[in-house]
């Protein structure tokens, strides 16, 4: 069944609200799509809510503290990475209140160890990503935490059934080698794609042996990482699929024929000008606009569907297809409660062409 379910970043401040929020929109999703609630993330609650300061809340035995220029690996715990583990801490507490009772998949997103490596700083020196040894020693880390995260979230949700996406948003750059020094005037060297695949692997088997179901690696707006996705293992690749060329398709379909589950994270829903173009017609044939314009969910789905017949994929497939909404920038609580509302309905008329082929 075509499942529909997002990657953790939402607005606004009060967790608890916004885990309410979630879980109520993918508890009760439309027949024939399956919801799959996540642990939310807000960033705006400042330092340590956001991703680097979360990942580095994961790491076992490797401290770290706020510097001037970002997050950096400290000699000893600070306030700052006790901060950042006390709003992860909150995350969970309020996922349990929200979720007290829910049994079935959650997914849970946390940083993965190239991301979190090219953002986090070495106590004195560059990113971590320019020293291949500290690269391995913060994987391992965090494979540990990853660990002992999921080990509260099943805590914390008894039935649960755990997802782990590994956001890996600038493993393209990390890949071919595009990422800038501190000083920014020259890149630091590309990381082996060997590499990247024996690491990425090592946080995944930690992470099911931990209780987690599946593990994706979130690639963001890139093809680039895909064969070394799948290279390490993983069970699915997550990444957003509007504006890719035909190679980049061709690249998701090679990983789509070798067994590897696509979570599309499509585009915001434009608003749809009443009576203009087909799919405003589309849409208020389907139920899906109006009259007085209306979110455009019918060209929201065609980012994936439209692709999809051009390579020739089975419709058939789009069942295993997960369906995410893409971050906005922009976003207020209910206009973050909205969008998700309309990846979902956008996620029924990917599942209605599943059934239909």
């Amino acid at each position: 069944m075509t499942a529909v379910s997002g990657l953790g970043p939402w607005a606004g401040t009060d967790v608890l609200e916004a885990q309410t929020a979630v879980m109520g929109e993918l508890t009760s999703t439309p027949t024939g799509v399956d919801g799959l609630p996540f642990l939310v993330q807000l960033a705006a609650r400042g330092y340590g809510a956001e991703p680097t300061g979360r990942g580095a809340a994961l790491l076992a035995e490797l401290p770290a503290e706020l510097g001037p220029h970002g997050w950096k690996l400290a000699d000893r715990p600070g306030r700052d990475c006790l901060r950042a583990a006390a709003l992860l801490r909150e995350d969970v507490d309020a996922l349990a209140v929200a979720a007290y009772g829910y049994a079935g998949p959650l997914v849970a997103a946390v940083t993965g160890p190239f991301t979190l490596a090219a953002h986090l700083y070495l106590a004195r020196g560059d990113r971590v990503l320019s020293d291949p040894g500290a690269v391995r020693e913060l994987t391992e880390s965090l494979a540990v935490g990853v660990a002992d995260h999921l080990a509260a979230l099943r805590v914390a949700v008894p039935g649960a059934e755990p997802t782990l996406v590994l956001d890996e948003s600038t493993l393209a750059e990390v890949l071919l080698g595009r990422r800038p020094t501190f000083a920014g005037n020259s890149v630091l060297r590309a990381v082996p794609a060997g590499v990247v695949s024996e690491q990425l692997r090592l946080v995944a088997e930690a992470a099911r042996a931990a209780g987690a179901t599946r593990v994706v690696v979130h690639t963001g707006e890139s093809w680039i990482p895909v064969r070394s996705v799948v290279a390490a293992g993983a069970d699915a690749i997550a990444l957003a699929v509007d504006g890719f060329n035909e190679r980049g398709w061709d690249r998701i379909a090679e990983a789509v024929e070798r067994g590897v589950g696509l979570w599309a994270g499509l585009p915001a829903a434009v608003v749809a000008e009443a009576g203009v173009g087909a799919a405003a017609r589309a849409g208020r044939s389907r139920g899906t606009g109006s009259d007085l314009g209306g979110p455009d969910v019918v060209g929201q789905a065609g980012a994936l569907l439209g692709p999809w017949g051009r390579l020739g994929l089975p419709p058939a497939r789009l069942r295993d297809v997960v369906v995410v909404a893409g971050p906005s920038a922009d976003a207020t609580p209910d206009s973050a409660r909205a969008g998700l509302a309309d990846v979902i309905r956008a996620t029924e008329l990917i599942a209605e062409r599943a059934e239909d082929g």
